[in-house]
């Protein structure tokens, strides 16, 4: 920038022999236009211009977010005293000239302050990647499903390179997927992927030890593996393994132009926190299959048909708890009467699933002979007591007699039933004794009859019990809810729980109606 025409010439005639490309300019404003508009790599700047001086412009550039970055180098042939480059400096000039200038002298300030720039423009971009590499990082560690991760890694690496990117994995359900983003929204999309394509790719790459492997795949690999992809000059990949003879990760980018090697290690470490995360996913995945597994195992293999008896019961885990839980549930059939149960064990641990087995099976073994439920529940307090001190349970028992109607009920700390009558009234029965697990006790039994068309519902804590809500407030929203419980029971718990969501602990609940119309009901009446 400069408003003098010869001085102008010899200024960019040496800048582009130097091999520069130059944009002229005579005044401020001129100028100031040109560089919002071109946003060069560096501005040459004469002191004195004829619409405002080469000050006010350089401090209108470095004043400007978009341009304060660009290096200007001032230049003048009249403000050349120590307090003139002062001021120049002082005012935002990255180098400051007096005239006369030689064309070495010229040339070699102006790359010294484009090696600086360029320095800094480096460190600018990495650190502005870095973050995102971060920001990515944490996103695929809270990500809930593969889906979402892989979606959350690919995404982050078009952003991360500002390229066509593209992530494949085989999660434990067997099925490939695969997802592909590109600039300039980076959104992930979802694409079809055959199951060996990943067996396939490995195959091309040296070895298959954990660790990670960097390669380029030429445009005919490349499409042969997957046909569909926009990365026709093929891919630079990153292929992960976090142990030996695991399915592989691989995730990749569209190698023109060339990664420079920070871009590559960026790669490198976003595959390698991709594969961490789909392998801690995956572990957490199978840990959870495990759990449900052992724990309905642990839970009756089905509930016997008792004439006269409607029953439903659900068991539902906590969403995001990969340990069982003691929440349990049981129907049993003796002679002509049914007893059906429900408990709940403290805590969520394999211990607590073992001391809720083996309360079922006590209180099976308790109703061998005699049945009296007040000596079940001291048997069960025993063992909690004699054999897991330390550990508390709340279990309730009902033995109901379908032809009459009668029933008894007993109840250790455990949520009192709800008692829903013919016509849909519902109230919850009284409150019971002492927990299980905590002092020699007795338990009392209470006597009740279940009219034809009436109902009981029995639920475990898990059900109602939310950190945010008073929990009167829960257990009216369960009575009020089990007054509609209708003709069919198996519809209304899955509303019930649907209407409490998912749920932070486990939930069994049991829901059964006495039946109108049984044989022999009228002689017991």
């Amino acid at each position: 920038m400069d408003d003098t025409p010869t001085k102008l010439y010899i200024l960019s005639s040496w800048l582009r022999r130097a091999g520069h490309r130059v944009v002229e300019a005579t005044g401020g404003l001129e100028a100031l236009g040109k560089v919002g508009e071109l946003r060069p790599d560096l501005v040459v700047l004469d002191v004195r211009l004829p619409d405002m001086s080469g000050y006010e412009v350089c401090e209108q550039i470095k004043a400007d977010p978009a341009t304060s970055s660009i290096p200007v180098v001032q230049i003048s042939g009249a403000a050349i005293t120590p307090a003139d480059r002062a001021e120049g400096l002082g005012r935002g000039a990255d180098a400051y000239l007096t005239e006369p200038v030689e064309p070495d002298e010229l040339t070699a300030t102006v790359e010294a302050t484009l090696r600086y720039y360029r320095a800094r423009q480096r460190a600018e971009r990495m650190t502005a990647r870095l973050v995102i590499l971060n920001e990515v990082t944490l996103a695929m560690n809270a990500a809930e499903t593969f889906d979402m991760l892989l979606a959350t890694a690919v995404e982050g690496a078009s952003r991360i390179l500002g390229r066509l990117a593209g992530a494949l994995a085989l999660p434990p359900d067997g099925r490939i997927r695969r997802y592909t983003a590109e600039p300039p929204t980076h959104a992930a999309t979802a694409r079809t992927g055959t199951a060996d394509s990943l067996d396939r790719l490995s195959a091309m790459l040296p070895g298959s030890l954990a660790g990670t492997e960097t390669s380029t795949i030429t445009a005919a690999d490349w499409l042969g593996l997957v046909p569909d992809s926009a990365a026709e000059e093929g891919a630079a990949l990153v292929v992960c393994r976090t142990k030996s003879g695991r399915p592989a990760v691989c995730l990749g980018v569209e190698p023109a132009p060339p990664l420079a090697p920070d871009e590559l290690n960026l790669l490198r470490q976003l595959g390698q926190a991709l594969a961490l995360a789909v392998d801690a996913l995956r572990a957490y995945t199978e840990e959870h299959a495990i759990a449900l597994t052992l724990q309905r195992s642990l839970l009756p293999a089905r509930i016997p048909e008792i004439p006269g008896v409607e029953i439903s019961w659900r068991y539902q885990p906590a969403a995001d708890n990969v340990e069982v839980g003691g929440d349990f549930y049981e129907v049993l059939r003796l002679g002509e009467r049914v007893l059906i149960g429900i408990g709940d064990v403290q805590g969520h641990s394999l211990h607590a699933a073992t001391v809720m087995a083996e309360l079922r099976h006590a209180l099976r073994a308790s109703l061998l002979g005699a049945v009296d439920l007040g000596a079940s529940m001291a048997l069960l307090n025993e063992v909690l007591r004699s054999y897991h001190p330390g550990m508390t349970a709340t279990v309730c028992l009902i033995l109901l007699d379908p032809v009459s109607g009668r029933a008894e009920l007993a109840n250790a700390g455990h949520i009192p039933p709800i008692l829903v009558d013919p016509r849909g009234r519902a109230r919850y029965h009284g409150l019971g004794d002492l927990l299980l697990g905590v002092s020699e006790t007795s338990y009392r039994v209470d006597h009740l009859t279940i009219p034809e068309g009436g109902a009981v519902l029995m639920f475990t804590d898990g059900l109602i019990e939310d950190r945010d809500k008073l929990l009167d407030e829960s257990l009216e929203i369960a009575r009020r809810l089990a007054e509609s419980a209708g003709e069919d029971l198996e519809p209304f718990c899955d509303r019930l729980l649907a209407r409490f969501g998912a749920r932070e602990d486990d939930v069994a609940l049991v829901l059964f109606r006495r039946l109108a119309g049984v044989p022999g009901a009228r002689d017991h009446r």
